[in-house]
């Protein structure tokens, strides 16, 4: 044997040595007649760890992309290159921080927390949401009790991406549990989605319980399907993307174009979804759930390759790549991976308004899953030092199938379907109905072209101030616009206090262009920004209205579009005052 061949020797026994080292604690075994997965809680941690990982390196690389490319691949030289210190832009993220919250909620009141205080827990997280997740607490925080809270008859967003992008907890404290997942879909993706945007939660779940025995992600995928209802839209997705990689499979942007035409261009496969059924914006499951797999299907088990094209498809492009890169890594355990994707990882930093850093968000998961295992018939047992899952193999029982078109159950009544008393008293957020808030907080202004981007509308709190109303331009040309028309006299004064947008972390931040106009002329005009604003985050503002004294007038106070990102603007205070409007203050 030649030098050259021996060193090619080693190298693929390397190879096969570290591929076998990660395969090396699980097995099946027999035990009273009964088939369990066997594997031990160390590697259970490591794969585990391996696909939280898998999700922050995923949602940080895509997310200079999100939704910036639409109904389009996003050309290779816009795809943002990774860096090892991308890792720390995961503590803000929505895809995270929310399924930490339903994590907190099993910790506190165990595995079988029910579905109604799940709900409460959910009502009183603080963070920024958006499309289905916010319309659902916002549902809860009005008393509508999940899972009437997700139902179609009191939401838009039924169908949108929401539990997809925060189920992965679900799958990740489950190995080999499938079923375990698919109730937690019907217990946490209950409180802000329906029929296929609930399916798509248990969906991601099912493929990180399986991915922690293994590797090849079509056999995932395909054990995955069995979680969800066969009849549903979802599953035909899944179909789709596996029949299409088939027939094109060295061609991933040949199967978009296949995705794009069906779950993008026939309005049919997107009908409840809050993006509407024809516009280039695409928030509903289906499409973004079949970038998922994409992903999966044509990265041929690389990283890098996984993340980067599960991204260029676009659309939700930090969701969707979190969701792959997550399941890919799991399967190899955080010990196979490259250093780059974690080294600057701060471990001690807390994800935004969560109990967690990373070592407790592990610890956690270790436990529930722990508890998970021995609920579904298996047991924990140390051999040699070294303590085992014993995992049961058992048939996957989807949820019943049912859908936002046709909804095959009634909304719940009374009691059930709606919180008591008592359990409002639990909920420290109240919500008001956006006419109400703006009748008794913001001196009867009416509101028009507000688009629904980041759940513009009543707050009870924000940036330290109660009664907050916020808006979001309808688009990118369009700005959201609060009216009134009045009749002023010498002396009267429009005030307002007004600020931004800040991640409960910090670690993003907006801005817009804040305008005044009264019968087509404009008064003010100034951005409202971290530079702008005092160092408690807002700024008060007051226009002068003295020049149209005893004519009608009709005042327009502009959320104007600059720029298309985090543009929400927020008010605390709104009127129009006659003389000492600082006094307001």
């Amino acid at each position: 044997m030649t030098r050259h061949n021996f060193r090619v020797v080693l190298a693929a026994l390397a190879v096969i040595s570290a591929f076998c080292a990660t395969r090396a604690y699980s097995e099946d075994v027999v035990l009273d007649g009964k088939n369990y997965r066997k594997i031990s809680v160390a590697e259970y941690r490591d794969k585990m760890k391996g696909g939280w990982i898998g999700q922050i390196a995923g949602v940080c690389w895509g997310a200079p992309t999100e939704f910036r490319y639409c109904g389009r691949i996003i050309p290779e030289g816009d795809m943002p290159k990774w860096t090892p210190d991308m890792i720390n832009n995961a503590f803000g993220q929505d895809d995270l921080y929310v399924e930490m919250t339903f994590l907190r909620s099993m910790e506190e009141h165990g595995l079988d927390v029910s579905i109604r205080q799940a709900g409460i827990d959910f009502a009183n997280s603080g963070y920024a949401l958006w499309h289905a997740n916010v319309c659902g607490r916002k549902n809860l925080r009005c008393g509508i009790a999940p899972p009437n809270s997700s139902r179609p008859e009191f939401s838009h967003c039924a169908d949108d991406i929401d539990y997809q992008i925060e189920s992965d907890f679900s799958g990740l404290i489950s190995p080999g549990l499938p079923n375990n997942a698919v109730r937690m879909g019907e217990k946490f993706g209950r409180l802000m989605n329906y029929g296929d945007g609930m399916y798509a939660g248990q969906f991601v779940g099912a493929l990180y319980a399986e991915a922690f025995f293994e590797s090849d992600v079509v056999k995932i995928i395909e054990k995955a399907l069995e979680a969800i209802p066969s009849e549903s839209g979802y599953a035909e997705m899944v179909r789709d993307v596996l029949n299409w990689k088939r027939e094109l499979p060295d061609d991933w942007e040949a199967c978009w174009n296949k995705i794009n035409e069906k779950y993008q261009l026939n309005p049919e496969y997107r009908k409840w979804s809050c993006s509407g059924p024809t516009s280039d914006f695409n928030i509903d499951v289906k499409i973004n759930g079949a970038y998922i797999l994409v992903g999966l299907l044509y990265g041929d088990g690389d990283l890098d390759k996984t993340i980067v094209i599960s991204t260029r498809c676009g659309q939700d492009s930090d969701c969707n790549p979190s969701s792959a890169g997550g399941v890919l890594f799991t399967t190899l355990g955080f010990s196979a991976l490259p250093a780059r994707f974690s080294q600057e990882l701060d471990e001690t930093r807390v994800f935004s308004h969560t109990a967690y850093n990373f070592p407790a968000l592990l610890d956690v998961c270790e436990s529930l899953a722990t508890q998970a295992v021995v609920k579904e018939g298996g047991f924990v047992k140390e051999e040699n030092g070294e303590k085992w899952f014993y995992i049961p193999r058992t048939a996957i029982v989807p949820s019943a199938l049912t859908s936002c078109a046709n909804p095959t159950d009634k909304p719940l009544e009374g009691e059930a379907g709606f919180f008591t008393e008592e359990e409002m008293e639990q909920i420290k957020f109240r919500e008001y109905t956006d006419e109400a808030a703006l009748e008794k907080f913001m001196d009867g202004f009416v509101v028009s072209h507000m688009g629904p981007d980041m759940n513009p509308g009543y707050r009870q709190e924000y940036r330290g101030r109660s009664n907050v109303f916020m808006t979001h331009p309808e688009s990118r040309e369009v700005g959201a616009i609060l009216s009134k028309t009045v009749v002023p006299t010498k002396s009267s004064t429009l005030y307002m206090r007004v600020s931004h947008h800040l991640n409960g972390d910090g670690s993003q931040i907006g801005d817009y262009a804040l305008r005044v106009v009264a019968n087509g002329e404009t008064l003010f005009e100034d951005t409202i920004s971290k530079e702008t604003v005092d160092s408690d985050g807002w700024r008060w503002i007051e226009v002068p209205l003295g020049k149209f004294a005893g004519k009608e007038t009709t005042i327009e106070v502009v959320n104007e579009p600059n720029g298309w990102s985090w543009e929400a603007a927020y008010f605390s205070a709104l009127g129009i005052a006659e003389e000492n409007s600082c006094e307001i203050e």
